[in-house]
């Protein structure tokens, strides 16, 4: 807004308006009264209007809180389900709200919506009259300078034809945009304020298209994969997987990589004993599916990119070699399996499930499941639960104790893997009748009572977890971001302001001078800038002897071409 008052600005004329494309703000007694296109153009110009550009995105700031304190779905179902069973009173609520789908819930919809109509609506009229203040010129001259909020005036025996050329030169060396009007020079700067105001409004909506565009079409998963396996990036290959509403599987990227190695090492002392020194996965990979094989190593916040899709590096843990043999000596079961850590030092637990081929001593078939505790660094006999004193592999030790009977897992009900269901089991008993259980390092075994087999701790693999994301436009929302911070400086620190130079021969036929200066909003730079134009120009046109005319009265009539 500018800081002239109403009557100010009638009798500044031209001079006083276009300072701003911001549109004028209606009274409400300028509401139509009847008539549904009328009520149809006051709709569209309230929601135009900027005061409602910024409370829509008032609105979505706000809505977003709950999206960010409540689990999400599209996040983490379980996660959802845990907090449902955890909270049965305000749940009914919640989901009545869409408080568990904030971000494709009808009512964020809506205001997402309504904001990037309001944005557009209100942009592309500024433009297009920015555009047409671009290709003007500044206006003339008011007929009474003394009005302006910066002034000073002086007399002078240079000819007026000649102040009115230097004051020309001068503007123009500092770059303002001026030209000649009747007895007057009208010059303007400051046009990229508006510039950086469009620029702030439009990158809001490259923002919004770019989050739009990233929900709908992104695609999201995660996936263990132990020392010398692989991963392919087929839907199947996932653990878990998440997309938008939008989202095509033929919009995977084809690769593939292995995991060659994963590397580890760890503060060995001091306060930061334990603290990750390295922590890198070495993999192969390719792209497409006859891609020439490329090595990378992945750290964390350094992915690997094929294509615009990232690979992770979220986690790492450890997946002992577990074989298991039956009665006869036959080995029925070989793996590593995947362990999951429940601290920094790596104490990790799991199940071990040996499902097919397992025979019992009078040959009919049966499952084993084992509950399996792992720490990489044994910290010692004792009583109770042993844990890991050290993330490394320097001493390690695997504790199980075993089940036999169903494991449940043809119901064709979802389980854990890390979870062993022995609601259908029952426990290996020692030849004192209590819990089978006993701690093994690499290479040892544990024989099974009554000829049931052996299980043999065999060796460590490592194992990390990856999470495979892509987020189409994500590059136009950092564009966006970094843009809409440029634009709301540049509207901020940069001030539209017009200088208005008038030079007339007076009474005694001295030339008086009158410079003012015109701002969009009032500031102390407008008088600091208009006193050092009136000192280069001083140079030129210096002051003459004589008495100074009385502010305001440089003449007896307005000069030519000045605002009526």
């Amino acid at each position: 807004m500018s800081n002239l008052n109403t009557t100010d600005e009638r009798d500044l004329g031209q001079a006083g308006e276009q300072l701003s494309t911001a549109p004028r703000e209606e009274s409400t007694a300028s509401v139509p009264a009847m008539g549904v296109i009328g009520w149809a153009r006051w709709f569209w110009r309230q929601l135009t209007s900027m005061r409602v550009a910024l409370i829509l995105l008032f609105l979505l700031s706000l809505g977003a809180i709950p999206g960010s304190l409540i689990p999400q779905n599209s996040v983490d179902e379980l996660k959802v389900q845990t907090f449902k069973e955890a909270h049965t009173t305000v749940t009914p609520v919640y989901e009545a709200l869409q408080f568990f789908d904030v971000y494709s819930s009808v009512w964020f919809s809506a205001i997402y919506i309504l904001l990037f109509i309001s944005l557009i609506g209100c942009i592309v009229p500024r433009t297009g009259q920015f555009i047409g203040q671009l290709r003007g010129r500044p206006p003339g001259a008011p007929r009474k300078l003394t009005r302006l909020p910066a002034y000073t005036t002086w007399r002078t025996e240079a000819a007026p034809e000649e102040v009115r050329a230097a004051a020309l030169t001068i503007l123009r060396k500092r770059r303002f945009r001026s030209h000649e009007v009747g007895d007057a020079v009208a010059a303007e700067k400051g046009y990229l304020r508006e510039t950086g105001n469009l620029m702030f409004h439009i990158a809001l909506i490259v923002m919004l298209i770019a989050f739009a565009c990233g929900q709908l079409f992104k695609s999201e998963g995660g996936k263990l994969v132990v020392e010398g396996d692989g991963f392919a990036n087929t839907i199947t290959q996932y653990d878990d997987f998440k997309s938008g509403s939008l989202f095509d599987t033929d919009d995977l990227t084809p690769f593939s990589f292995d995991l060659e190695d994963f590397v580890g090492t760890y503060e060995r002392s001091g306060p930061q004993r334990g603290t990750a020194r390295t922590y890198e996965a070495r993999v192969t990979y390719s792209e497409g599916a006859d891609g020439k094989p490329k090595k990378k190593v992945i750290e964390v916040n350094k992915p690997l990119v094929v294509d615009g899709t990232k690979v992770y590096l979220n986690a790492h843990g450890y997946a002992p070699v577990i074989s298991v043999k039956d009665g006869r000596g036959k080995e029925v079961y070989r793996s590593a399996v995947p362990l999951l850590p429940i601290d920094n030092n790596v104490t990790s637990t799991g199940a071990i499930k040996v499902m097919d081929g397992y025979k019992d001593k009078n040959g009919e078939k049966s499952q084993l499941g084992f509950q399996a505790f792992f720490v990489p660094t044994f910290a010692g006999d004792g009583k109770g639960t042993m844990f890991s004193q050290y993330p490394g592999l320097d001493y390690p030790v695997l504790a199980l104790n075993g089940y036999y009977g169903s494991l449940g897992v043809d119901s064709g009900l979802p389980q854990n893997v890390y979870q062993l269901d022995t609601s259908k089991m029952k426990e290996f008993k020692d030849s004192n009748g209590d819990q089978l259980k006993k701690r093994l390092r690499p290479g040892e075994s544990m024989k099974l009572p009554d000829g049931a087999g052996s299980i043999t701790f065999e060796s460590v693999e490592e194992w990390a977890s990856f999470q495979i994301a892509r987020q189409p436009a994500a590059g136009w929302a950092l564009t966006g971001a970094v843009a809409a911070i440029v634009g709301l400086a540049g509207s901020l620190f940069i001030q539209r302001r017009r200088v208005w130079v008038r030079a007339v021969r007076g009474a005694g036929g001295v030339t008086v001078v009158e410079m003012a200066g015109l701002g969009r909003s009032e500031s102390a730079k407008l008088p600091e800038e208009l006193g050092g134009l009136a000192i280069a120009l001083n140079t030129v046109a210096p002051t003459a002897p004589g008495p100074e005319p009385e502010p305001g009265q440089p003449s007896e009539e307005p000069a030519e071409g000045a605002e009526k």
